[in-house]
Formats: C-alpha cells, sequence, structure tokens
C-alpha cells in the first residue's frame, strides 16, 4: 500500500476483519476465540472502534480492553501469536506509516497484558 495513502476507517474495518479471519482459524487463539465471542459483528464494531480511537482519535470506544481481557482463559503465549497475527495483517491493510504505529500501539498493549497476567500469578494465593 502506498505510504501516501491517509489512515481512514474503512482500513480499520479491514485490519480488524482481517485480524479475526487469521484468529478464528488460529489453532492457539482460534478456541478462544470460538467459546469468548457469541456476536461476531458486534465484537468487530467494538474493537473497530477501539482501533479508531487509538490510531485516529475518534470518541466512539470508551471502556478498558485490559479489564475484558484478563477475564479471559490468557496465557502471556497468547499474546505473542496475537502480535504475530496482528503484524501481518497491519501490514497488509493498512498504510505503511500506520500499520508501524498500530504495532507499536499492540506490542505496548501485549505487554501490559502480560505484566497483569504475572502480577496476577503473583498475587494469588
Amino acid at each position: 500500500m502506498p505510504e501516501s495513502v491517509p489512515l481512514e476507517e474503512a482500513h480499520l474495518e479491514a485490519l480488524v476483519r482481517g485480524f479475526y479471519g487469521r484468529a478464528r482459524q488460529d489453532p492457539v487463539l482460534g478456541p478462544i476465540f470460538a467459546t469468548m465471542v457469541e456476536d461476531w459483528e458486534h465484537h468487530i464494531q467494538v474493537v473497530t472502534d477501539f482501533w479508531s480511537r487509538i490510531l485516529l482519535g475518534s470518541q466512539r470506544y470508551f471502556g478498558s480492553p485490559y479489564t475484558a481481557h484478563m477475564r479471559l482463559p490468557l496465557q502471556p503465549g497468547h499474546f505473542d501469536r496475537w502480535l504475530v497475527l496482528f503484524r501481518e495483517t497491519a501490514a497488509s491493510c493498512l498504510p505503511p506509516d500506520a500499520a508501524a504505529t498500530a504495532v507499536a500501539k499492540a506490542e505496548m498493549m501485549a505487554a501490559s497484558f502480560k505484566a497483569g497476567l504475572a502480577a496476577a500469578d503473583l498475587s494469588a494465593p
């Protein structure tokens, strides 16, 4: 994708749909999504709104992705796999500068989530 293409909402929807298309087929992530997501269109809209807020500054998403994810049966390796798929999808769906920004944000989120998992393990009885 040419670098001069401005990031638009359509890119973000393509990113989210592309990512979940891959993730739902993934042997590591697919089973978690299969048991945890009932309404895929709603989930895709929420996640698209999240990335719109992060990358375009829209005000459509208000919530805590950390809280939502910490309720799931996740291990640090799940976030590593998520990053692999996210990087691939971002590179194929977003303009290069936006892809780099999205991946950097995703890497920070994954590190934060993994740190939260570690802290939860330390505080468990």
